[in-house]
């Protein structure tokens, strides 16, 4: 009976022994390294197990594996025995068990844990957590985004733990959200060290469109295109080049947004300081056109000090033309100053005030009576315009088209392009405008005729033309009407039919009238004249002779003569 109960106890102890030493597959064990061989580590697990692990999985990424014989280990128990009776282990899996306990609780603690970027995937990068394997988005590697990982290949840094599911054994970190705390915390330590109007060295970190960031010791502070210089600038890549270190000065410091405004140009002189000494009203200047809008050209006269030619002062003749048919960029010019407007930093200048008026020019080569020669440009219903020097136009108005006939029928001749003869007839500088004759080359016919003619005069002129009313006469190739009631001094002669064409006849000259280009003529005005000039001559008022004998008289002394 004592022999049975020994024999018992016995077994119980080698049972008990057995569920101490032989440990449960799925489960993480030690050992020891006892042999080295063939790239892997022979471990000894226990109860006379033993198992091989490649020595890769002692590495970490990157890394060459540091174990040797002695060394005590965690493995991964997944089988006792496999067909060659060894223990089958992995120290990759017992470290992704330790890791993810220890992950776990850091994930819980809101911790920060240490791992390595080993490799890249869709979308983003594996990183190593000392044996669990997380995912790092690429957007979560950087503030910015990365062109360039490979110098975060394989290095140690702390990550935080964004979400992770053991279960489906997955983790995802960010490298990102660590950089923004340290930032936050740098950017909170120097700006509390800056304040307005201070001047400080920065690197210039990224260039766009409307600026600059600068990077002034861990806080970046944006430098506007319109504070980098007091000159036009038009793209900041102009002046500044990433990496450039610049000084600058602090204008502005948002403490709630943290945003720091930056500047260049108040480092330097204000040009406008001295624009009113430099640049008095009416002084002419060169500077160089820097940009070309619907309503003028802006033109640089110094770095900083920049003024408008506006459209209406840039040249005397091209009245609608774009501005960039005249000027372009770049170019130098020569500009006058009109007006200075210091509180609105603008300057207005003038283009055509460096050269000469047109019409003044041409009014003191070409006085009244010159004659000039130049194309139809354009035909009205009022006129021609001619072309003249100077890029200007004259008009040959319908009236001084031609002296016979109307204007209205002879302007039908002229063409586009035509190459005509004029006479300017005057020249208004004010008005800008020259009016010019054609018909006055061949001088007026009606002026020749009456040259010698004066009012008062008595004509002898043709009968060309019997009407009702009148006469038609003609003298010196002018023709004029005689008017029945001026064809005698008496009413029974009165009558247009007493003559016939081809009748000479001598008039009084009643009216010279240049305009309309007629002759007053009278026989009755010719026959009161002579009558006054008898009674005057050869009879008085008391002599009782009759009138019929102081005509007498009168045709008689002529006879005499």
């Amino acid at each position: 009976m004592a022999q049975n109960n020994s024999m018992e106890e016995f077994e119980a102890l080698l049972n008990e022994s057995f569920e101490i030493d032989t440990p449960s597959e799925g489960s993480v064990v030690k050992g020891r390294v006892i042999a080295v061989e063939a790239g892997q580590a022979i471990i000894d697990v226990g109860y006379k197990m033993e198992g091989r692990v490649d020595l890769k999985e002692f590495a970490n990424p990157g890394e060459a594996p540091e174990i040797g014989v002695g060394d005590e280990v965690e493995v991964y128990l997944r089988n006792v025995e496999n067909a060659r009776g060894e223990a089958v282990i992995s120290r990759e899996m017992a470290r992704r068990e330790e890791a993810w306990d220890r992950l776990e609780k850091a994930y819980a603690d809101e911790e920060r844990v240490e791992g390595a970027i080993f490799g890249r995937v869709k979308g983003g990068f594996t990183v190593d957590l000392g044996g669990a394997v997380a995912f790092l988005p690429g957007s979560q590697v950087d503030v910015r985004p990365v062109r360039d990982a490979g110098p975060l290949m394989g290095l140690k840094q702390p990550f935080q733990i964004l979400k992770m599911d053991r279960r489906r054994g997955n983790i995802v970190v960010s490298r990102r959200a660590i950089l923004e705390e340290s930032r936050a915390e740098q950017r909170a330590e120097v700006i509390g060290n800056l304040h307005e109007g201070q001047a400080v060295d920065g690197v210039v970190k990224n260039i766009t469109e409307y600026g600059a960031f600068v990077d002034l010791g861990g806080v970046d502070g944006l430098l506007h295109v319109t504070d980098m210089a007091w000159r036009r600038v038009n793209h900041p890549s102009e002046i500044l080049s990433i990496g450039e270190t610049v000084k600058v000065q602090v204008i502005k410091i948002n403490k709630e947004t943290h945003r720091i405004s930056l500047g260049m140009k108040q480092l330097q002189d204000d040009p406008w300081d001295t624009v009113t000494v430099k640049y008095p009203l009416d002084s002419v200047h060169t500077g160089r056109v820097t940009n070309i809008t619907d309503y003028g050209a802006f033109v640089e006269l110094e770095p900083g000090v920049e003024g408008l030619v506006h459209v209406s002062e840039m040249s005397w003749t091209k009245k609608n033309v774009h501005p960039g048919k005249i000027v372009s960029t770049s170019q130098e010019v020569e500009v006058m100053v009109l007006e200075i407007d210091e509180a609105k930093r603008r300057v207005s200048l003038g283009l055509k005030q460096t050269m000469r008026n047109p019409w003044e020019v041409f009014a003191e080569t070409h006085p009244e009576g010159t004659e000039v020669e130049g194309e139809v440009k354009n035909i009205t219903e009022f006129g021609l315009f001619v072309g003249l020097e100077g890029d200007i136009d004259g008009m040959v108005h319908l009236s001084d088209l031609t002296w016979e006939g109307r204007g209205e029928d002879v302007i039908g001749d002229y063409r586009k392009g035509d190459v005509v003869k004029a006479k300017v007839l005057e020249v208004d500088t004010d008005k800008e405008r020259i009016s010019l004759s054609i018909k006055a080359l061949d001088g007026d016919p009606f002026a020749e005729a009456v040259g010698g003619v004066k009012r008062g005069s008595v004509i002898t002129v043709n009968v060309t033309k019997i009407e009702d009313g009148g006469i038609e006469v003609e003298y010196e190739g002018m023709k004029s009407f005689i008017r029945r009631s001026d064809l005698s001094r008496d009413r029974s002669e009165q009558r247009p039919e007493r003559f016939q064409p081809g009748d000479k006849v001598d008039v009084r000259v009643t009216n010279i009238d240049p305009k309309t280009r007629r002759l007053g003529l009278s026989i009755k005005a010719r026959e009161i004249a002579e009558e006054k000039e008898a009674v005057q001559q050869y009879g008085s008022s008391d002599s009782g002779a009759s009138l019929g004998d102081i005509l007498g008289a009168a045709l008689k002394g002529g006879d005499d003569e």
